[in-house]
């Protein structure tokens, strides 16, 4: 018996028949299902639309150029299939050539020989570039602090380029010089933006400086003499502390103003330099330079009464005076052991640093004195500011001089008396230069204006050109108003178109010369050398 569950009573209860087999499992096909992933649809409401970025990334753009640079250039061998067609298209006919220059060889040196007997061009220079008459002013420096205290510039150089100029401020008319500050300054006249009231560098100096000189090849070093006797060197460079080497207080160190400096040339060590001062005190000394910043006493000479003529020195020297005060020195171009100097007795003397008299000096020193003095020559009037051996003039070594006379001498070495003698001023010359590309050229700075029965002198510096004249200035320049005296001028090598002169005022004009002043003409130096043998003649 079969039963089935009876779900709405809950009990078992007999099964009907049970259908036939066949009937069971009849044959039949069932539609398609579709079910619908419900996984899917969430996951895809789900879903948003959304983007990365990394961090913004940062770009710099530069370039790399090296600091140095070099042109090259190749050229190819000329091929020779190029030459021969050169050589091809070239067509020489030397028997017609020849025969030409036979016809006229007795015609061209006829003519040849005729040019050369001629006279026609004698003094005549081609000249390529613009001519410039005017004598200008380029540059009117000072400093207004200097100017101040009534301060003169004492002393003016150009530095080893030429674009750099110097000026030492102090006195040489009276005050209380030994206590009184005064300055270095310098001006670069190349800078843009040039301020002539306003120094690139100013050096307070306690004590006048009375002259200052540029080294020759380091542009930065300049050495200066003090009143007090002292010698200094600054580095301009530096701007906290320029000192770098001075002598102090010493028994060597010069009792009276030091009025020149020079450097020198180290002969037993190229690569340093020596200093060369003179002074009142009679003495010239040579100093080198010390690692402790000490300028130390090399070697040394003394101008004593004895090496100046007895005829004389006895009328300028009253009492036996031993020492002769030297206020100027200059050495010769050609010879590096001779030297003149001018000294306050009037005289100008041929010196050798090749000397070995020892010089009866009254000072104590600890090096041996020499006395260098070979020759005195013809005297002027007053004592000697300054000297200037000619670069140019090999043979018979020639050299200026002036003095308080107002007169200034041509000499030559080779004979005591001057070869000419021109009377600029009553009053003091203070300085003279010998042109460096101009060999019958030289300036020289005077105390005052001043008229005479030949010419007028309307300036303070007189630049002079023998070719012109050899009694009167080729032109005069007034430097101050008034009859303020120039006390010093230098001549710039570098840049030799350009003059640099100080005067009583404080200030520095720096003056451009015109082409006449500049520009040497044919056989410049051949003319010269025959005036002078023609007046000693």
């Amino acid at each position: 018996a079969r039963f089935h569950g009876n779900p709405r009573s809950g009990r078992w209860e007999p099964a009907g028949p049970r259908p036939p087999l066949a009937a069971m499992f009849a044959d039949g096909t069932a539609p398609g299902a579709d079910v619908e992933s419900l996984w899917r649809s969430a996951r895809t409401a789900r879903c948003e639309a959304k983007s990365c970025q990394t961090e913004q990334i940062s770009t710099v753009e530069t370039a790399a150029q090296s600091h140095t640079s070099q042109d090259a250039a190749v050229q190819t061998d000329q091929s020779k299939d190029a030459l021969q067609d050169f050589q091809q298209e070239v067509q020489v006919d030397y028997t017609s050539l020849l025969s030409f220059l036979q016809r006229v060889e007795d015609a061209v040196i006829k003519e040849l020989n005729k040019n050369w007997k001629s006279r026609a061009f004698d003094g005549f220079e081609v000249n390529w570039t613009d001519q410039n008459e005017a004598v200008l002013c380029l540059h009117t420096l000072s400093y207004p602090e200097a100017q101040d205290q009534n301060l003169q510039v004492t002393s003016v150089s150009w530095n080893a380029t030429g674009s750099v100029v110097a000026c030492s401020y102090g006195r040489l008319d009276g005050g209380d010089w030994s206590t009184e500050k005064s300055y270095v300054c310098t001006w670069n006249l190349d800078r843009r933006g040039l301020n002539p009231q306003h120094p690139d560098l100013v050096v307070d100096v306690p004590s006048s400086v009375m002259c200052l000189a540029f080294h020759p090849s380091q542009p930065s070093l300049i050495a200066g003499g003090l009143f007090s006797g002292e010698l200094v060197v600054w580095d301009t460079s530096r701007t906290e502390d320029p000192v770098i080497w001075r002598t102090g207080m010493t028994d060597d160190t010069h009792t009276d103003p030091v009025y020149q400096v020079n450097w020198l040339p180290d002969a037993k060590h190229r690569n340093n330099s020596r200093l060369l001062s003179v002074s009142t005190d009679g003495k010239i000394l040579v100093w080198r330079e010390e690692r402790d910043g000490r300028l130390a006493l090399a070697e040394g000479f003394a101008m004593v009464a004895q090496q100046i003529p007895r005829s004389t020195w006895m009328k300028k020297f009253a009492g036996g005076e031993a020492a002769v005060g030297v206020t100027s020195l200059s050495f010769s171009h050609f010879d590096h052991r001779v030297f003149i100097v001018g000294v306050e007795g009037g005289y100008s003397l041929k010196c050798s640093t090749a000397a070995e008299t020892l010089a009866l000096h009254p000072t104590r020193s600890s090096v041996p004195l020499r006395a260098p003095a070979e020759l005195a020559f013809s005297p002027h009037g007053g004592p000697v500011y300054s000297v200037s051996c000619s670069p140019f003039h090999r043979q018979v070594n020639l050299f200026l001089s002036c003095g308080t006379d107002g007169q200034v001498h041509l000499h030559s070495m080779l004979q005591t008396q001057p070869l000419i003698s021109l009377q600029l001023s009553k009053k003091y010359l203070f300085c003279v230069r010998w042109s460096p590309v101009r060999p019958l050229v030289f300036a020289a700075a005077s105390g005052e204006g001043n008229c005479n029965e030949h010419f007028c002198f309307i300036g303070d510096v007189y630049l002079f050109d023998f070719e012109k004249s050899s009694q009167k200035p080729a032109i005069s320049i007034k430097q101050a108003a008034g009859e303020c005296p120039v006390y010093c001028l230098e001549f710039n090598i570098k840049q030799t178109q350009l003059l640099a002169a100080g005067d009583a005022t404080g200030t520095v004009k720096v003056w451009q010369l015109s082409s006449d002043f500049t520009e040497q003409g044919p056989r410049e130096v051949n003319r010269l050398e025959q005036l002078a043998s023609e007046i000693t003649d």
